[in-house]
């Protein structure tokens, strides 16, 4: 007996133009159908370049930016420990301006290489939500667009349940549950509560299946599961090695089956979110 798919999940793979092998990775899964959507570092130096891979895979493939506070990329992009950026957002000691200038900058750069807004916005390492740039996010985002060109944006909100990880609860803590309420109370849509959290521990693909197996019973529809997968090692990067093997598993017949047994299925195409 077949069975009919209940819940739409949307699994969106982070980081794209970090490195050639995520970028790999990405294009690989949505061309398998195991894949919703990506974000895009737009302050990579490879991103132009990187860019023009997603092109043909739009708009099956949701492609928004992952707005970088964090990443240095080889020194190419000025960057800030994720600990001194916390402290000084909750010190209130980033100038408005510096914030504001800072969204335009990517947003610009996203726009410029392909030619549309992005379907949605999201953070690296979550820097989106904290005090300060998240008002100034909400703020550059109303002034440029309107109506269907506004995106998404990710909230990180656990799905109900997955509050219990510790990890998850900090990253809430940390600005997700204030985002998620005051993008709410201003029409800005976001995903349906948030899973993926997790050490970057799993010894191999069944390791990580097993925590995709935790996740999958929380999610609603219309939720968001990240990923950060990439097609083989990414040398000196913090998660390099953690990134094989979801892309193993996220490739593999066990993640279909399991899929199938959550009746769930990755949603691909536009995403309409309220």
């Amino acid at each position: 007996m077949s069975h009919t798919p209940s819940r739409s999940i949307l699994l969106c793979a982070d980081d794209y133009a970090l490195h050639p092998l995520v970028d790999d990775a990405v294009q690989q899964l949505a061309l398998a159908g195991r894949l919703s959507a990506t974000s895009c570092m737009t302050t990579s130096p490879r991103w132009p370049e990187a860019a023009a891979g997603l092109k043909s895979l739009r708009p099956q493939l949701s492609v928004g930016l992952h707005f970088n506070l964090t990443e240095g990329h080889d020194g190419q992009h000025a960057a800030q420990a994720l600990g001194s950026v916390i402290r000084q957002a909750y010190a209130r000691q980033m100038p408005q301006a510096q914030m504001r200038a800072a969204w335009r900058e990517q947003l610009d750069a996203f726009e410029q290489a392909m030619g549309t807004p992005p379907d949605f916005i999201d953070g690296h390492q979550h820097v989106h939500q904290l005090p300060g740039l998240r008002e100034a996010m909400q703020a550059e985002l109303q002034a440029r667009y309107a109506g269907p060109e506004m995106p998404w944006v990710r909230s990180t909100a656990p799905a109900a349940g997955l509050w219990r990880s510790p990890k998850a609860a900090i990253i809430a803590l940390l600005g997700g549950w204030t985002a998620t309420r005051r993008l709410r109370s201003a029409g800005i849509p976001m995903n349906h509560g948030f899973g993926g959290v997790y050490g970057f521990d799993a010894a191999d693909a069944a390791g990580y299946g097993a925590q995709m197996a935790g996740w999958l019973p929380h999610m609603a529809d219309g939720g968001l599961l990240m990923c950060h997968p990439a097609s083989g090692v990414v040398e000196g990067d913090a998660i390099g090695r953690q990134r094989p093997v979801e892309f193993e598993y996220l490739m593999s017949d066990a993640f279909g089956a399991l899929l199938q047994r959550q009746g769930c299925h990755i949603h691909q195409g536009p995403i309409q979110l309220g």
